[in-house]
């Protein structure tokens, strides 16, 4: 009588297996989302209730704006620490400018104005005067917050134009699950973006120049107007995100979002897109910032210390930062 033997993966299938996941990088958020809601489901008696995961999904949706427009300037080696103060500004602007009888379409188009505006100053740093973006964005971080500040004069503004408010007031059924208009908007805006990424030429482009910028050159691509693009898109994400915030919140405070920078950071790296450049996908980024949502939303149930979430939160950056380093190093050798 002979024993079969089941022969191990072979080193070349591993291999394979690391490879498919380096080329679908929203496989592991995928998986870490559909664990965490199981996790939650088990832990607590309400999680998993619709009206609950509706909720979850809404919270969301700014962190999730805010991550869409910072994966475009990460996936060109860049990043934007100011997205979030742009935003809070905008919120500040549309209410400001609504509770002085101005048409909500206007307040609400200033304060897009003003985030694409940001975007143009950032971007034309990056690519005329070459500074580091870390650098360029951490100072309009810094004149943004107080900016805020000196609008606000210490108060948060409310906000009552419908318009403004129009996002997160305004409803549907679908398949039981109750739907706000902010999460068609922010789907709508996801599919338009890994569209514009998969199947255009500027899509292309902004991933050659985020693998080898001077390679890309040396091709042809215009690698400042590419890079200078990305910021403007990433701005008018930052502008609709304002819009979002002041349907989930009718106020404009200026204390608002104040780790929302970080949290559209940790969502995007979460998401697989990797730090260094070049790789990465809206798809990831959406599943990074659901993952975000459902662990604060699940630890808030369990009655979980809000320092304890932040650090919770802080402990996944630094987890998938060190998975995309091993796998970047793992792809070179």
């Amino acid at each position: 009588m002979t024993t079969a033997t089941v022969a191990s993966p072979s080193t070349k299938e591993r291999e394979s297996l690391g490879e498919f996941l380096l080329r679908a990088p929203a496989v592991g958020p995928a998986l870490a989302l559909i664990v965490a809601v199981v996790v939650f489901s088990l832990a607590t008696d309400t999680f998993f209730d619709l009206d609950n995961l509706s909720t979850v999904v809404q919270q969301s949706l700014v962190v999730g704006t805010l991550a869409l427009g910072q994966t475009l300037v990460i996936l060109i080696a860049g990043i934007d620490l100011s997205n979030a103060s742009s935003m809070v500004v905008a919120t500040l602007i549309m209410a400001k400018l609504a509770a002085a009888g101005t048409n909500g379409f206007v307040a609400l188009l200033a304060g897009v104005v003003l985030t694409v505006i940001v975007g143009i100053f950032i971007g034309s740093l990056a690519t005329r005067i070459k500074l580091p973006a870390f650098i360029i964005t951490l100072g309009t971080f810094t004149m943004l917050t107080a900016v805020s500040k000196l609008i606000a004069g210490g108060q948060a503004v409310p906000v009552t134009d419908g318009l403004l408010q129009w996002l997160g007031t305004k409803r549907y059924l679908f398949g039981g699950i109750p739907i706000t208009y902010g999460m068609t908007l922010a789907l709508l805006m996801y599919l338009g973006i890994w569209y514009a990424l998969t199947k255009t030429a500027w899509g292309k482009h902004v991933y050659a120049v985020g693998n080898a910028p001077e390679s890309a050159r040396l091709s042809g691509i215009k690698v400042n107007r590419t890079v200078l693009s990305v910021y403007i898109v990433a701005g008018l994400a930052f502008g609709l995100a304002a819009w979002q915030a002041l349907g989930r919140t009718p106020n404009a405070d200026p204390n608002q979002f104040q780790l929302g920078n970080l949290d559209s950071i940790t969502a995007v790296v979460l998401g697989g897109t990797s730090l260094f450049g070049g790789r990465g996908s809206v798809l990831g980024t959406l599943m990074g910032a659901l993952v975000v949502a459902v662990l604060r939303s699940g630890l808030t149930q369990m009655n979980v210390d809000g320092n304890y979430q932040d650090l919770a939160t802080g402990a996944l950056l630094i987890a998938a930062v060190v998975v995309d380093r091993i796998a970047r190093r793992q792809q070179q050798s």
